[in-house]
């Protein structure tokens, strides 16, 4: 052992337990269920071990070429090896986070938790956009549990990324559809322009792009306006 692995501090799995089951508590007190609580620790364990999974392959570069070719090769096995053992774990933590069956990545019934976790990445990007929300709150949450119904479960933990590199690539986009759409233009709340009016709206332009027919039977099942997505959607295209 050299004198840096002496220093360094390294966690027993005691106290991290400990930790977990103390934030579980504590947002027990806060209302939270025990079942959500360790839903959300268990993605940010997955999420830890994707970003150690990332950096350890980025380890891979970094070989000093000076020791030879044998020393090099033996290095990037090695990495190799801890880079795709992290990335295994990081897989099976995420799949025990969310519940999600090796045997069945169909679509199940949407949880309180992945409403809530979307809507906390809904709203700051609407927010990019428009200054506020006029649009029911209950209603926005009846859209995003239709447009969370069309994805898997490991595609919902994921979906607040996959939101923000939709809002990304299609900023200035957006803020054309906003200008002329949106809260703030001369177009009413009310009509086939509503949900530009909700945080939702980013979340059903990304799922009307990638996967449209899932989330018409979403809607429908969901007895939402129609007029509401082929309003959305004919804003987008003059958008373009």
């Amino acid at each position: 052992m050299n004198s840096a692995d002496a220093d360094r501090q390294q966690l027993d799995a005691v106290s991290v337990l400990n930790a977990k089951t103390t934030l579980v508590q504590l947002l027990g007190r806060a209302g939270v269920y025990s079942g959500d609580a360790e839903e959300l620790i268990g993605i940010v364990e997955a999420g830890a071990l994707a970003v150690a999974h990332r950096e350890a392959r980025e380890i891979k570069k970094q070989a000093p070429r000076e020791k030879g070719e044998l020393y090099e090769s033996g290095w990037h096995d090695g990495i190799r090896t801890v880079a795709v053992e992290l990335g295994e774990l990081s897989e099976r933590t995420l799949r025990q986070a969310v519940r999600a069956d090796t045997a069945d990545e169909g679509r199940t019934r949407v949880g309180r938790m992945e409403v809530e976790r979307a809507k906390v990445a809904v709203t700051p990007l609407h927010l990019t956009f428009a200054a506020e929300s006029e649009l029911d709150p209950e209603v926005s949450e009846q859209v995003l549990v239709a447009v969370l119904a069309t994805m898997t479960a490991r595609e919902r933990a994921g979906y607040a990324g996959r939101l923000t590199e939709f809002a990304a690539a299609h900023r200035v986009r957006l803020e054309r559809l906003f200008a002329e759409y949106g809260p703030g233009s001369p177009i009413a709340i009310h009509g086939r322009y509503s949900l530009l009016h909700s945080p939702t709206c980013i979340a059903v332009l990304e799922r009307l792009g990638a996967d449209p027919g899932p989330l018409r039977e979403e809607w429908d099942a969901a007895e939402l306006p129609p007029a509401w997505l082929d309003g959305l959607w004919a804003a987008w295209e003059s958008a373009s």
